[in-house]
């Protein structure tokens, strides 16, 4: 019995001697063993009767959130209702409470910081109410609902968002962005569910012989897995009120067409060919910005301009029906938003280019394929046809199937 153990001291011997040399370490072709990256740690602070996990986004603050702009998250992160609340967590006491949050992996450059707590609303609302139920995988899953509490990184003194910006030093390694706070409160408390419509039109839209399509959206009631219930009376509506983004009391109308503009706005974007499920073009990687390389198209003054497209429709909602509750018997614009059981959207024959989204460039002609209808609300929250819901989805993903979540404008 000797014998074979003093063979494996001299084997796992030779094998150790041998080992004392440092193997060579080369660059390879994997770009994230080459990136240098840093962290953004601080404290969620809250102050709120909510409870629940909270959840921590980290944006390009060159492409912001909705409805400031299109952008999705480049990392997340989230803190669990026990770490946060923990001996407050069954009960009402507003806090404030903390926890420490951070995010790896950051390269540098200026991001922005915003979050929501995911709130079980069950504990002291009767049904209809909302238990935690944000899911970062599905379009349909991943942003607050009624009762949620809204957060980001502010400045304490003015509440306007703060910009982070990851450094590096002289040679070039990226700082860590430490003693950042992340705010939540309840006066950020989220009205109501995402705006979640359904539509019973025909599907084609052929712009050679139809100036003008039109599409009245309905609330899309949601129970299960996917919970979303539309606001007001019996079946619901939609929440409406005119812009005034620098609040000067007066409408705004920002493309100077004579009609005040609306919440929601009404996105029609053209969706990818040849890939399965729904992602708009020119964004394969689904990050909500226009990829460095994809189709171009003619626009209207002639040529290419050798840069992706990110193509939408002219759409609007149409205004008499909303006006006639917007404003009062004098014409002056009612201070709260109204609720409206439906919507009437006009898509309009004429293609825009909207990679410059402040300049959108009308294109030669009004490109064939498939388009998404999505809203989108003055909070941020936004609700798109098609989605996962689709059946011809939904089933290989854990949801729910709902024939009305299928629908897609097909330009001919």
């Amino acid at each position: 019995m000797k014998r074979p153990l003093s063979f494996l001291a001299f084997a796992l011997a030779s094998l150790l001697s041998g080992g004392c040399d440092s193997p060579d370490v080369v660059p390879t072709a994997d770009g994230r063993q080459n990136t240098r990256s840093a962290r953004i740690e601080g404290s969620l602070v809250v102050q709120s009767r909510a409870r629940g996990n909270a959840i921590v986004f980290l944006y390009d603050a060159a492409n912001p959130p909705p409805p400031a702009g299109s952008g999705r998250p480049v990392a997340f992160t989230v803190v669990t209702a026990a770490e946060l609340f923990g001996a407050s967590l069954g009960d009402n006491s507003t806090g404030p409470f903390t926890a420490p949050f951070s995010l790896s992996l950051v390269e540098p450059g200026r991001y922005l910081l915003r979050g929501f707590i995911d709130a079980d609303t069950c504990r002291n609302v009767p049904q209809p109410c909302h238990v935690s139920d944000f899911n970062p995988w599905y379009g349909v899953t991943s942003e607050p609902n009624a009762g949620d509490v809204g957060g980001g990184a502010v400045d304490p003194a003015t509440g306007a968002t703060r910009i982070l910006e990851v450094t590096t030093d002289a040679d070039g390694w990226p700082q860590p962005l430490t003693g950042v706070s992340v705010s939540f409160a309840d006066s950020a408390t989220v009205p109501f569910d995402r705006p979640a419509f359904q539509t019973a039109d025909a599907r084609e839209f052929t712009p050679a012989t139809t100036p003008t399509k039109l599409l009245t959206l309905t609330p899309q009631t949601l129970t299960g897995a996917v919970d979303q219930r539309a606001p007001g009376a019996g079946s619901g509506g939609f929440w409406v009120q005119l812009v005034d983004a620098n609040k000067d009391g007066v409408p705004d109308d920002a493309n100077g067409d004579g009609v005040p503009d609306f919440w929601p706005r009404v996105i029609v974007r053209k969706l990818a060919e040849g890939v399965r499920g729904y992602v708009d073009e020119n964004d394969l990687n689904r990050d909500g910005m226009v990829d460095a390389e994809g189709v171009d198209y003619a626009r209207a003054n002639g040529g290419l301009d050798g840069k992706p497209d990110v193509v939408v429709l002219a759409a609007g909602l149409v205004p008499d029906p909303l006006l006639a509750v917007l404003l009062d018997g004098e014409g002056k614009p009612r201070p709260q938003p109204v609720f409206v059981p439906q919507l009437l959207v006009a898509v309009r024959a004429l293609a825009l280019d909207a990679r410059d989204p402040a300049a959108p460039a009308p294109l030669a002609a009004v490109p064939p394929g498939r388009y998404s209808v999505t809203l989108l609300q003055s909070t941020g929250q936004t609700w798109r046809l098609p989605n996962e819901l689709d059946p011809a989805l939904a089933e290989a993903v854990g949801l729910p199937g709902v024939q009305s979540q299928a629908f897609v404008l097909e330009v001919r």
